[in-house]
């Protein structure tokens, strides 16, 4: 019966977030309360307070769902063990690679992507959020860092500047293709040649 109960709280926890999702995708997360979010997923706001203390655990939540995957994604993919054999500069590429696909196969994350670049104001009590993405973007930078670093150790870089720069620049880019990715929803502009664009920043970096 515990167990039961614990199968259930978590569905219910899950349905919310669900929901949430959904509620910050048609208004925008500054526009949606937890009644707005609680009438979603079918549930009373105390069972919405019951899991999450306000709107900003439950943005953490959604982008958790998210961002935990990608972190263990680009430790398997930059190949971060010092024993790695394959290409770093081809890491690279195929990591940013596999993100855009995954954005362009699977709705659930196509829509946090979405919430998390145009639909949230990172002001009053989301400015710590703003400040926790921040943190996540250097882990993501120094995972990069490290993938460039072995590029030179290799001497496969035909670039003179170091892996740190390299490997903000590269963020960078990525960052603002992911913007442009989630913004063109007609797909005319920049999602047809997404992988081409990552494809060639990666290539005036080989030797």
């Amino acid at each position: 019966m515990v167990r039961k109960t614990k199968e259930d709280a978590e569905l219910t926890r899950l349905r919310i977030i669900d929901a949430a999702r959904a509620v910050f995708l048609a208004r925008g997360v500054s526009k949606s309360t937890l009644e707005h979010i609680a009438t979603k997923a079918n549930v009373t706001r105390g069972a919405v307070y019951w899991h999450f203390k306000n709107k900003t655990e439950i943005f953490h939540a959604i982008r958790e769902q998210v961002f935990l995957p990608l972190i263990d994604r680009m430790d398997d993919t930059l190949g971060l063990a010092i024993d790695s054999t394959e290409n770093p500069l081809t890491q690279i590429e195929n990591s940013l690679c596999h993100t855009i696909n995954e954005l362009s196969e699977n709705t659930e994350m196509r829509e946090i992507y979405e919430i998390m670049m145009i639909k949230c104001e990172y002001v009053g009590e989301f400015a710590t959020v703003l400040h926790q993405i921040l943190n996540n973007c250097s882990s993501l930078i120094e995972k990069i860092e490290i993938a460039y670093q072995r590029a030179q150790t290799q001497n496969l870089l035909a670039s003179n500047l170091s892996p740190r720069a390299l490997a903000l620049d590269t963020h960078l880019f990525f960052g603002g293709l992911l913007h442009m990715w989630i913004k063109d929803a007609d797909g005319s502009k920049f999602r047809y040649q997404a992988i081409d664009l990552i494809k060639s920043h990666i290539n005036l970096r080989r030797k």
